[in-house]
């Protein structure tokens, strides 16, 4: 018993993680797409 809860543990750690890395990403493609939109009118 104590060696499934312990699984499960691990498993919503790692859900967790890879959400922060999800969340990190989409952070980092916002900022870029923003850069990208701002620098149009200066290339153009």
């Amino acid at each position: 018993m104590q060696n499934t809860r312990r699984a499960r543990a691990i498993a919503i750690a790692k859900t967790e993680d890879s959400i922060r890395l999800l969340r990190i990403r989409f952070l980092m493609i916002a900022a870029g797409a923003t850069a990208a939109l701002l620098a149009v009118p200066v290339l153009f």
